[in-house]
Order: structure tokens, then sequence, then C-alpha cells
């Protein structure tokens, strides 16, 4: 499954802009930090099941930033639907 966010030509990475492409109706699926703050995990969790979108979960913040590309830890990263790549 990281894979496929690794390889993924359309993603966000972070909360905000997640949080953003889900409420816009982007999102395909949505990969969750398990050791990100409690109000984040909610908050993401909420949206998600709200607009029907499957979450996996990833160990740590510093490996799903790792998968992400970047040298910092990430609470969240989400595969967007391809039409949409250029719009987040």
């Amino acid at each position: 499954m990281l894979e496929e966010l690794r390889n993924a030509s359309a993603k966000t990475v972070g909360t905000k802009q997640t949080l953003k492409a889900i409420n816009a109706g982007k999102v395909v699926r949505v990969y969750l930090a398990k050791d990100v703050d409690e109000y984040i995990s909610e908050r993401v969790k909420r949206e998600c099941e709200k607009n029907s979108i499957p979450i996996f979960y990833v160990d740590s913040m510093k490996e799903l930033g790792r998968v992400c590309g970047i040298d910092v830890g990430a609470a969240t990263a989400a595969i967007l639907r391809e039409a949409d790549r250029k719009e987040v």
C-alpha cells in the first residue's frame, strides 16, 4: 500500500492539504500515521467517514514523511483522483 502512495502522481502531504482535498471530494485514499495527536486523528477519521474514504495506517509520522519524499514527519497524506492532481 505504501508503494502506491510513493508512486502516486497526484497526492497531498500534511493534514491541512489532506482535509482540504477530502472536503473538495478529490481524495481516493488517506494515509494516517499512528502516532499523530488524537485531535488530528479524530478529525481526519471523521471527514473520511463522512465522505466514505478508506484510511490506511502507517506506523509513524517519520515513515509517512519518508514515503512521501520529505525530510520531516507527516501526519497524513492522500492519493487524489488523477483528474484533480493540479487543483489542490
